[in-house]
């Protein structure tokens, strides 16, 4: 990482944090989507690709949760920032803004629990309205 500019590490930084929030955005409103889904009968929400994404994505960030261990897009984008200079409440105007949209202080095991809890009803959701294959 050292052949990195810190001011190309802190553009880098900034594209994960962007993913990230992507990320966060696609379980969280996917899950929404295929409750509500359900209820308004959109077939798209049985499409299997979309649901392997969503369940592969939640399970692993709960499971991360168990061990302890914070996302490697979060480790990435921290060791990005500390070769920028940065610190982990100042920087560009996408740092600042999307990190407050997606983190927040609290107990570990708050966590712990939401994520699990989450990815439950992710596989509740599965065996509820499970995934189609297309057919040809």
């Amino acid at each position: 990482m050292h052949a990195l500019s810190p001011s190309f590490a802190a553009l880098l930084a900034d594209a994960i944090l962007a993913l990230h929030v992507g990320i966060v955005a696609f379980v969280v409103l996917g899950q929404g989507a295929i409750l509500v889904g359900a209820w308004r009968r959109w077939r798209w929400i049985r499409d299997f690709r979309f649901r392997v994404a969503h369940l592969v994505l939640m399970a692993f960030i709960a499971v991360q949760s168990w061990f302890g261990q914070l996302c490697p897009l979060t480790l990435w984008e921290q060791a990005l920032r500390a070769h920028a200079g940065q610190t982990a409440y100042a920087g560009s105007f996408i740092e600042h803004w999307l990190s407050r949209l997606i983190f927040f202080q609290a107990p570990w095991w708050i966590f712990v629990f939401a994520y699990s809890a989450f990815a439950a009803l992710a596989l509740a959701c599965w065996f509820w309205l499970p995934p189609r294959r297309r057919t040809r």
